[in-house]
């Protein structure tokens, strides 16, 4: 597994699987683009005798083909079988080319891109449970990987499935992007030499997707690179947006809304403002868009502090879905020059501190790391109070609430140098830990944190103010 970048815990559950003496069935899900396919294929590469993939909205006839070609490709076959009529005969024809092998060794069959073959009125997930159950079960050398990238489907009619696959699922992972650190080591695996700034800014731009990275090219800063990738006219990520949701989602359009609305507010909203702002109908349609948007991983909730799951603000989490909506969608401007152009502006300035604070909630245990609290008990959560006729409101985007009696105030600032406070923004700080004070009722310890790229200048105000510092570099740890 040397030539996988980090997923750590997940080459691990998969090096525990190939040491297992039982049948293992294990789901994979993430969002498209994050490396799914390539993790299983670099984990279980020696030990795959079958792998198959679904075809987006193809029909069963064309899946049926497809799977009977594959087959007779890994059994060297000459003279083709005929196309099984259904699932129920094309998992017959799996376990014949798969019984002898499994009597020598351990075997992987690899199902990818799973929810793409459970066609309208095809029987597929019937077949693979009767498949399983019946068969795969007593093979005790044989380990089935399903895979998908419309996670809410794998979770709904696999993981948690009420049928015949309840409880069948041996091992899950929900694959995420790379962390910036995973994104560094990634990148210099390719022989891009960037420092952590410039890696930052294309995290802002397209996230920690693997395939979005592959196409970073050594030598050209990140301007060149997203200039090259978002704004010219071949560019991989010039029309990625609408691709990456109507691949995911039967209802796209709807999945979009969500993720424009929360892209015009980055401090989040409620469910119940998303449905305002949306249309949406206030019962299950509600809910299940946004389970899928979360397990998809486009989205994330937080619970504000001293409130609970039903009091979730939802907040946009997908770097490259922000960064189109605000400079690919809506700008005017394109081709070769445009990002250099535009990442000298001031809407650059003001919308990279938005994408730096959504990085610093991906990173808490390394911001916990960096204050040395990360063997102490902590919860997260945001704060708000809108204000009242005498009294000034006050956001928080990420609180620590700790066991030891303390509160960590996060404030995250992006900037191409040393971050200086002045005395208009240390009263907004003393402003918010009075109106936190005062509303909560708290008594714990409130340290302000300051969370910069390259650290806060010394001067009166950091001194009286900041309790503790956290740089990019700690970020990347």
């Amino acid at each position: 597994m040397k030539t996988i970048i980090g997923r750590l815990e997940e080459q691990k559950i998969l090096g525990q699987a190939l040491l297992s003496r039982e049948a293992e069935l294990i789901a994979i899900y993430g969002r498209r683009r994050v490396g799914k396919t390539f993790l299983i294929r670099e984990a279980f590469k020696s030990n795959i005798i079958l792998e198959f993939s679904g075809v987006h909205n193809a029909t069963l006839k064309e899946q049926l083909i497809n799977f009977r070609n594959k087959l007779a490709e890994e059994m060297e076959l000459r003279i083709l079988q005929e196309t099984p009529k259904n699932w129920v005969e094309a998992f017959e024809q799996l376990k014949k080319y798969s019984e002898p092998l499994l009597k020598k060794r351990k075997c992987v069959i690899f199902l990818d891109e799973f929810p793409w073959l459970n066609t309208v009125k095809s029987g597929f997930l019937s077949a693979f449970e009767y498949f399983w159950n019946s068969w795969g079960t007593k093979q005790d050398n044989l380990i089935l990987a399903i895979c998908g990238s419309a996670a809410s489907w794998m979770i709904q009619k696999v993981v948690n499935n009420k049928g015949g696959l309840h409880n069948r699922i041996t091992k899950k992972i929900r694959l995420l992007p790379f962390s910036l650190v995973e994104t560094k080591h990634y990148l210099e695996s390719r022989n891009v030499k960037l420092d952590l700034y410039q890696i930052t800014q294309l995290y802002m731009a397209m996230g920690g997707i693997p395939h979005y990275l592959k196409e970073v090219t050594p030598g050209q800063s990140a301007a060149q690179n997203i200039d090259r990738m978002c704004f010219t006219k071949d560019g991989t990520l010039q029309s990625e947006f609408k691709n990456l949701y109507q691949s995911l989602f039967a209802e796209a359009d709807k999945h979009i809304s969500v993720v424009k609305a929360l892209a015009a507010k980055p401090a989040g909203l409620t469910r119940k403002e998303i449905i305002n702002a949306c249309g949406l109908s206030s019962g299950g349609t509600a809910t299940l868009l946004l389970e899928e948007l979360l397990e998809s991983g486009f989205i994330s909730a937080y619970i504000p502090f001293e409130k609970n799951l039903r009091d979730s603000v939802y907040k946009l989490s997908d770097e490259y879905s922000r960064f189109y909506l605000k400079f690919i969608e809506s700008g005017r401007a394109s081709g070769s020059g445009t990002w250099i152009k535009l990442s000298t502006a001031p809407t650059w300035r003001s919308w990279s501190g938005t994408a730096f604070e959504s990085i610093c909630l991906k990173h808490t245990s390394e911001i916990k790391k960096a204050l040395g609290i990360s063997g102490i008990y902590t919860e997260e959560s945001v704060w708000r109070f809108v204000g009242r006729k005498n009294q000034t409101g006050a956001q928080i985007d990420l609180l620590l609430d700790r066991n030891d009696f303390c509160i960590s105030i996060c404030e995250m600032k992006f900037s191409t140098g040393q971050f200086s406070i002045d005395k208009g923004y240390a009263e907004d700080l003393q402003n918010k830990v009075d109106v936190f004070r005062q509303e909560t009722k708290t008594k714990k310890s409130i340290f302000i944190v300051l969370v910069t790229s390259f650290g806060t200048m010394q001067n009166p105000y950091k001194l009286s103010m900041v309790q503790n510092e956290v740089t990019l570099k700690d970020l990347f740890e």
